[in-house]
This record gives C-alpha cells, structure tokens and sequence, in this order.
C-alpha cells in the first residue's frame, strides 16, 4: 500500500510532562466514526513507532482507548482495540522491564501482575473478556494506566523519578514537569 491509498494519519505520540498523560481519560460512550478514525490512526501511529501498545491520552486524546500488539503488526491476528477496558482480576506478580514510546530511551524494572483478566468493548460495540498473562497482561496494565494519568515511571521510587523528569525536561524547555 503507498501513501495515497493510506488515508490513515500518524499522530504525535507526547513526551512525559505533557499535562494530557496525567489526566483521567473519559469514557467512550458511543463508537461511532470519529471513535474507529481515531482507532485506525493510532494503529498506524502504535507500528511507526514501533510499538507494541499505545493509548489514546498519548496521543493528546483524553478517551477510553488502547490498541496493543504484541508482534507489531507481524500477526494480524494479535491486534487488540479497546474501549473502556478494565481489569476485573490479577493474579501473580512479576518484576521485568518495560519502557514507554511517551518515555523514549528509558527502560526500567516494573512489578505488575502475572496474569488480568480484562473487560470492555471490541470497535462493533461487543463486549469482550480477554484473559492476559507476561507480556500481555503488562501490556495491559501499562495502557490501562496511561487511561487513568499514570505513566509507568510512576511506579519508581521518586530519586529515579525525578532524574528521568529533570533528564526530559532538559532536552525540551517547553515541558510542564
């Protein structure tokens, strides 16, 4: 596919200290056009990266909305959207590293759990139910977070969380920390 069959748009994914990243996104109350655009964009904008998840608020859209893909578009079959997730079980705990496209460079050891079981809603409006483990159930956990204001640097201990904090904000002035 060339660039004019592509109608899709790749978007600014933000950088920590954007003061989007820190809000609670809403809730997704209708999937209409607007809502399946916005989903296809950030598909797009998640393998550009390359990525293998990436949630509306870092993308400076404060909606209910994550695309995760383990194999970054190799496996067409391992693409996830959803709306309104939500973590109803976890189970385990595991300590791995993890980095973040709205945190470049950056990779840090993150607790999260071994195994989710995560609800919302496929772009059709259907609800879905996907039971997660490893790699994807922290995948989940991370995108989920950025839905409620937390990046995974949150997590750390504050002296490491101020020296990614002052390393970001020296490489861009313009950057609310």
């Amino acid at each position: 596919m060339n660039d004019e069959d592509n109608d899709m748009a790749r978007l600014e994914i933000l950088k920590i200290g954007h003061p989007s990243l820190a809000k609670t996104s809403a809730r997704i109350e209708a999937i209409d056009d607007e809502i399946r655009r916005l989903a296809e964009d950030m598909i797009e904008t998640m393998y550009a990266a390359p990525g293998i998840g990436l949630s509306a608020p870092q993308v400076n859209v404060n909606r209910r909305l994550i695309t995760i893909d383990l194999s970054v578009g190799e496996q067409a079959s391992d693409l996830i959207v959803m709306i309104n997730p939500e973590i109803v079980f976890r189970e385990g705990k595991v300590v791995r590293e993890e980095g973040c496209l709205s945190v470049p460079e950056i990779y840090e050891k993150v607790t999260r759990p071994q195994k989710v079981r995560v609800k919302g809603l496929d772009l059709t409006g259907l609800e879905r139910t996907i039971e997660a483990q490893d790699s994807l159930a922290r995948a989940f956990c991370h995108e989920i977070d950025h839905l409620d204001g937390k990046l995974f640097v949150d997590t750390l201990s504050p002296l490491k969380r101020k020296l990614i904090r002052k390393k970001f904000k020296k490489k861009d002035e313009t950057v609310e920390l």
